[in-house]
């Protein structure tokens, strides 16, 4: 249930910077999501249109496109992407590697009116 705090973070960071521009509406958010984020994003829709009731964004849509989990390898010096749930170097099969990329998650960009 944590996407529904995420919900609210994205309309707390949205709506106050698009009114800055005298929008009437927001029509749609794109937002980027890591694999390893633990976002559920049929959450965030659902959550989106209850939380976005009464404000600017209610009615707009939310994309998401997914990020994948990059690494680089300690032991090899591989650096990109790895399939999700495998959690081994594809290049050596070595397990200690930092993870680059795929657990984050931000609004990539607004469409408003």
């Amino acid at each position: 249930m944590h996407e529904l705090s995420i919900v609210e973070g994205i309309l707390e960071a949205v709506i106050p910077e698009v009114e800055k521009y005298d929008v009437s509406r927001v029509n749609e958010i794109r937002l980027k999501v890591g694999e390893l984020s633990g976002i559920v994003p049929q959450c965030i829709d659902e959550y989106f249109r209850i939380a976005a009731k009464g404000t600017i964004a209610e009615g707009a849509s939310i994309k998401i496109e997914k990020i994948p989990v990059s690494i680089q390898c300690s032991e090899c010096g591989y650096e990109g992407v790895i399939s999700p749930g495998k959690f081994r170097c594809p290049n050596c099969d070595g397990r200690d590697f930092r993870v680059v990329s795929g657990s984050e998650y931000y609004v990539d960009s607004v469409e408003a009116d």
